[in-house]
Order: structure tokens, then C-alpha cells, then sequence
């Protein structure tokens, strides 16, 4: 099983800063799903901005949210 985040914050170009709760520290760009259907809100740069770690998941809103382990697999750590 992948760890889950326990923190999130918003860098520049889309990326997101992880913690995860096994203490490694994550980067992650959204970049790629911002075409997807479900990612397009997140273009509007200002509400990319409010994500909000709930559960162990990433989330913007009710309706998007991103996996943990997507976040975990695909993230370059940098501690």
C-alpha cells in the first residue's frame, strides 16, 4: 500500500508540494491532467490554488480530487 498525503501545498506551474505520511516529500505536476475533462477547472490558476488534503487525498472543490497513489508513483522526491 502507498502512503497517503498528509500535506499539500501549491507551487508554481502547477505543482503541487506532498508530504506523505511515511515522511518522504513529493513533487507532482499537474500539468499533464489539466486536458483531462475532469482537471479543466483546475486552468483556472486561482482555484488550482486551493488544494486541501482531506483522507490522505488530494482535493479541489466536491467534485475533483486526485490518488494517492498517482500522487506517490508519479511524484519526484526530493526528501
Amino acid at each position: 500500500m502507498n502512503p497517503q498525503v498528509k500535506e499539500v501545498k501549491v507551487l508554481d506551474n502547477y505543482t503541487l508540494e506532498l508530504i506523505f505520511d511515511n515522511g518522504e516529500i513529493g513533487r507532482f505536476s499537474m500539468q499533464p491532467y489539466l486536458d483531462y475533462p475532469v482537471y479543466e477547472p483546475l486552468r483556472d490558476y486561482n482555484f488550482f490554488k486551493t488544494a486541501r488534503v482531506g483522507m490522505g487525498i488530494v482535493s479541489w472543490g466536491e467534485d475533483i480530487d486526485m490518488s494517492p497513489d498517482t500522487l506517490y508513483l508519479d511524484s519526484r522526491m526530493v526528501a
